[in-house]
């Protein structure tokens, strides 16, 4: 089974802020009053009023993501960042063989990254998404690391987050389904 991520991840509420007059935006709620934008061609057009571009080449150090971050796009994560930190988030893994890569928006301007991995590793906490995740201020609590500690691993694809979204569940659901199954068992 594949994983695949393309996602704005910020503060819940400064992304339903910027998002509110949006048509296609969808917002999935993770832990720690985080929230995850899952990035549609249908958004792209209301955000920056052209349909996305993807790299002819694979993700690599030179081209760390697969969407082409177009310069209308840049521009309005810059002036989300005023409100705080913004990161896109970009993954996708099968069979065990795929790509990180993150960058993280402050005060308006590209404050870290971006940063892509195809190997991963270093340690949890140096892969990408983690920094990143970091840098908007997830704190440590009891998963493995800042990615599944936020419940980046709850859905598997841009369909699943967009079901999340619009089902308005949030990342503690799952755990309490299996805490659920768990005691009927």
């Amino acid at each position: 089974m594949g994983y695949q991520l393309s996602a704005v991840v910020a503060d819940a509420e400064l992304l339903r802020e910027q998002t509110a007059e949006l048509d296609h935006a969808v917002l999935g709620e993770l832990r720690q009053d985080f929230a995850l934008l899952p990035i549609t061609p249908q958004l792209m057009i209301e955000l920056t009023g052209s349909l996305p571009d993807y790299a002819a080449d694979d993700p690599s150090a030179e081209q760390p993501f697969g969407l082409v971050l177009s310069p209308p796009l840049v521009e309005l994560l810059s002036a989300w960042s005023t409100s705080g930190p913004v990161a896109y988030l970009e993954a996708e893994f099968f069979g065990g063989d795929g790509y990180q890569s993150a960058a993280v928006w402050l005060g308006g301007t590209l404050s870290w990254g971006p940063q892509f991995d195809d190997v991963l590793d270093a340690p949890r906490e140096q892969w990408p998404i983690n920094v990143a995740l970091t840098r908007l201020g997830a704190e440590p609590g009891a998963w493995i690391d800042p990615f599944a500690e936020l419940g980046l691993h709850l859905e598997r694809n841009t369909t699943g987050w967009l079901a999340h979204g619009r089902r308005r569940l949030s990342a503690d659901y799952w755990d309490e389904l299996v805490e659920q199954w768990e005691g009927d068992r």
